[in-house]
């Protein structure tokens, strides 16, 4: 099992309230890892009063701001590489090969339509405008268009219309978008950072070659990663969790179990 890296960056004391704002960043299937660690702060005590969060990030988060993890986790659990190709709408126009559709309304069916602004739990999802590069918030309307539009993967989703624009994945410009929450007034600042320095210490085999698509997704997450580190070291949490970038790649949905104790053993290690 791939290992982690724990940072702190401030110090935590056994208060009587312990609430938190929790960031979760981006990063395909290591996204599952953030389940593990909402386990884990449910388990000692924190209460989680506001979520930021980025594609996979806004995903988990939305979907337990709006009280339904517990459903979400039992569904992943048993979700199989068949189950996620008939959940895939190909579509040959619209600067993405997949519409997406079929996996939002899997998703409304498991949660529910619900509107942010009822939610119980301060959400909101961060995207990226498309010819601007300008990051955008989304913290009303639809949950699963805001989630939608935080999770479109460049190349492989279709870009989202919002407001005359259009969107794609956050992770292009805040793979860790820790400025939603800056006026949370919590306790604490949790911030999951799904790029982190990769577990592996002993290079792999060389491959003879490599799809087009994997050269993409190798490349945007390699971006992510970079980026991911300047916004954390520009506004450092109170806390930081790291899932190493190699622990899964982004398409492997089918791997939930595993990433989500990988989730809980770093939370567990940061909050000990």
């Amino acid at each position: 099992m791939p290992g982690f890296c724990v940072s702190y960056t401030g110090c935590m004391t056994d208060s009587e309230q312990k609430t938190v704002a929790l960031v979760l960043g981006s990063g395909g299937a290591r996204g599952l890892a953030h389940i593990g660690v909402i386990r884990v702060l449910e388990e000692k005590g924190y209460e989680i009063t506001s979520i930021a969060g980025c594609s996979a990030g806004a995903l988990i988060g939305g979907i337990y701001a709006a009280g339904k993890l517990d459903e979400y986790e039992k569904w992943v659990r048993n979700v199989t590489k068949l189950d996620m190709l008939s959940m895939v709408d190909i579509t040959w126009e619209g600067g993405g090969f997949v519409k997406g559709t079929r996996i939002i309304n899997k998703m409304i069916k498991l949660v529910g339509d619900r509107q942010i602004e009822d939610l119980p739990i301060q959400f909101t999802a961060v995207a990226t405008e498309l010819e601007s590069g300008r990051e955008v918030w989304l913290s009303k309307g639809k949950l699963f268009d805001a989630i939608r539009s935080s999770c479109s993967l460049p190349l492989f989703f279709t870009p989202t219309k919002f407001r005359g624009s259009m969107l794609v994945d956050g992770g292009v410009v805040n793979p860790v978008p820790i400025a939603p929450v800056f006026d949370a007034n919590t306790d604490l600042t949790i911030a999951v950072n799904l790029g982190g320095k990769p577990a592996k210490e002993t290079a792999e085999p060389k491959r003879k070659a490599f799809g087009a698509y994997e050269v993409a997704s190798l490349v945007f997450e390699a971006m992510q990663s970079t980026i991911a580190r300047q916004k954390l070291a520009a506004y450092p949490p109170d806390l930081i969790i790291e899932i190493p970038r190699d622990a899964a790649r982004t398409f492997d949905i089918d791997r939930a179990a595993e990433m989500i104790e990988i989730g809980r053993m770093a939370a567990e290690a940061t909050l000990r």
